[in-house]
């Protein structure tokens, strides 16, 4: 299952915690394509949809797809903040 870095963690919690009014809101990771070449969206979302994969790791709620959640099974998801505020994810192989 996808892990999150503690920075990650720390950013989604960010991301999150600017919809205080929104009880479950989540980041939203979407695939298109196959598993293989799947092309991923990323948004911030109320709430899960009835198929979606919650993972909940440091506080920090993750929402998959089913496409995402085959594609990024084996994956760790980074973030880092650049210096003008703006953020960017990185997905690499977890190591054993």
């Amino acid at each position: 299952m996808l892990t999150l870095t503690e920075t990650a963690s720390n950013v989604v919690k960010a991301i999150i915690d600017q919809n205080p009014d929104v009880e479950n809101a989540g980041l939203r990771i979407n695939s298109e394509g196959t598993a293989a070449n799947a092309e991923l969206g990323v948004a911030v979302v109320e709430a899960p949809e009835a198929s979606d994969q919650v993972l909940e790791q440091d506080g920090a709620r993750v929402f998959l797809d089913e496409g995402a959640t085959i594609a990024l099974a084996d994956k760790v998801l980074d973030a880092q903040v650049a210096s003008d505020g703006s953020v960017s994810f990185a997905i690499g192989q977890q190591t054993a």
